[in-house]
């Protein structure tokens, strides 16, 4: 696995709510973050400790109270909301517990669905799609429904739509939470493959120890401060 440069780095990255207000509250404080380009990194805290606003504010889905964040070069603390939500569109890939997946859509439709609206044309976004589905072995179900897959299925095809347009980097928010043990490690086994292949960068949020010990690094946080 190549790495070569930092994809990720924050500096003094805090949120904080009611902010300026006797009951202000610090969601984060003054988090800093470095993230090497193929790495797959895990961010582990009990329940409340900050974990998933991080992950939200450094993949600019939420808005920092104060610091920097820089994804790949580009300074998200400083993009207005259109910039974000396009540099979200086209150079990151999002895979969350409840899969997210549009029901009304097939397999095949869901994950062309970043490829169409960052501007490929059909032919090019069903080619991109069909080899993504192909390669996380679900080419025999492209033109199912989520309701016609099961929970592994489905996240398999929610994996294959983070990085069909191949993203800068994937946010992972518990994305096994919602699958039984044997499938979690499945699909997590997946995501492994696919950082090692395709030297994709991977930050996954998660509760498991068990699914953070096989990354490469395991950042804890509490209370909103990372832990040294």
């Amino acid at each position: 696995m190549t790495k070569n440069n930092a994809i990720l780095k924050t500096n003094k990255v805090s949120k904080v709510y009611n902010e300026g207000k006797s009951n202000e509250v610090w969601a984060l404080k003054d988090v800093d973050i470095k993230i090497e380009e193929g790495e797959m990194m895990s961010i582990m805290g009990p329940s409340g400790s900050g974990k998933t606003t991080l992950l939200n504010c450094i993949s600019g889905i939420d808005e920092a109270s104060s610091g920097t964040v820089l994804v790949d070069g580009q300074d998200l603390q400083k993009m207005g909301d259109r910039k974000k939500t396009r540099y979200r569109a086209s150079r990151m890939g999002f895979i969350f517990q409840t899969f997210n997946l549009i029901p009304v859509l097939t397999a095949l439709e869901n994950v062309e669905m970043p490829l169409l609206v960052t501007g490929a044309k059909g032919k090019e976004a069903y080619d991109k799609a069909m080899e993504m589905l192909k390669t996380v072995g679900l080419e025999d179900r492209a033109d199912h429904k989520p309701s016609e897959l099961s929970g592994g299925q489905r996240q398999r095809v929610t994996v294959a739509r983070a990085l069909v347009h191949d993203p800068a980097i994937v946010w992972a928010d518990e994305p096994t939470g919602n699958l039984d043990r044997e499938t979690a490690f499945e699909v997590f086994d997946l995501m492994l493959k696919l950082n090692d292949e395709l030297n994709e960068t991977f930050v996954v949020v998660t509760h498991d120890k068990q699914i953070a010990d096989k990354t490469e690094r395991i950042v804890q946080i509490e209370s909103g401060m990372i832990k040294k």
